[in-house]
């Protein structure tokens, strides 16, 4: 322990970290000579073997990733000085990284709360305001669209337009990500809705603006402005936690794969392709995708065509 010592003085007086990391940093210190005195070598005799054991086992007792990526920090440091000092010939904890956390999902609503956003009508509001934010919900959750699909809707079909609805045929078309475009089955809530919300704009003077969904002065809304009314409309509609775009959208996905079952299904329809999944891309043919989508989503059913 003398060599831990003379380190946590180091950083102590020469580097000057605070008293909270020093502890930290003799906290994890601590855990590395009681291994290395488990496993009957000197701190300067460790190898990266032992390391990548040691790791092994935080792991498996349930350390998260964070956790041990912040412990190996402090112990590369550690060794970094002892050869600094000569007395190691190489760190040992040079090339070993922690194990990746997995990325937590997004929050879903539950669809009690996702169908109680939708439906909130706020009849003290702007009724232009109010037809629009209704429809941006309802295309949000019904569609499973990324916000920057919605800002990207125009109001009409064209050759020039990123996005549309096609309210006749009871479809969305949407520019995704890497440019890609996909078909998305829209439900009799998002229609009625989107025709009120035309309605109310070409009355308001905005019918000749080529977005779908624009400010007071006739601009296209911004992704951030499309978020800040979502989250105030979810508060006012009774909701315990601020709704983010990304959360219907999530929504979408969770309720629809919970009542059908259809991985795949769900996946076309969210037009998400994963490299880091095992799962192959599939490419369905839509009109199994609005059958899964009408049978399943609660916002769903769609007019007969």
């Amino acid at each position: 322990m003398e060599l831990v010592e003379r380190y946590l003085e180091h950083v102590r007086v020469e580097k000057r970290l605070a008293a909270r990391t020093v502890e930290l940093y003799a906290l994890d210190l601590q855990k590395l000579s009681e291994n290395a005195t488990k496993a009957g070598v000197e701190l300067t005799r460790v190898q990266n073997t032992h390391i990548r054991r040691w790791v092994a086992q935080m792991h498996g007792a349930g350390r998260s990733g964070r956790g041990i990526a912040l412990i190996l920090s402090g112990w590369r440091g550690f060794y970094v000085w002892l050869g600094r000092q000569g007395l190691v010939d190489s760190n040992p904890v040079q090339d070993v990284r922690a194990p990746k956390a997995p990325k937590p999902l997004p929050k879903a609503l539950s669809v009690d709360d996702s169908v109680q956003l939708a439906a909130y009508a706020n009849e003290e509001a702007d009724p232009w305001l109010e037809a629009r934010d209704v429809a941006m919900v309802e295309l949000l959750y019904g569609c499973g669209l990324r916000v920057g699909e919605l800002v990207g809707l125009d109001a009409k079909a064209s050759s020039a337009a990123r996005g549309w609805i096609d309210p006749q045929g009871g479809e969305a078309h949407v520019l995704g990500k890497g440019g890609k475009r996909r078909t998305v089955p829209v439900g009799r809530k998002a229609l009625e809705a989107l025709e009120l919300w035309l309605a109310v704009r070409e009355q308001h003077g905005n019918g000749e603006q080529a977005a779908l969904f624009t400010g007071r002065q006739g601009t296209r809304l911004t992704a951030q402005a499309i978020w800040q009314r979502l989250k105030r409309r979810s508060l006012l509609a009774g909701l315990a936690t601020p709704v983010h775009p990304h959360m219907l959208r999530h929504s979408f996905a969770s309720h629809l794969l919970q009542s059908s079952g259809d991985l795949r299904a769900v996946q076309e329809l969210l037009g998400h392709a994963n490299i880091t999944t095992t799962q192959v891309y599939t490419r369905l043919d839509f009109q199994h995708l609005a059958k899964a989508y009408d049978a399943a989503h609660p916002r769903a059913h769609r007019p007969k065509r």
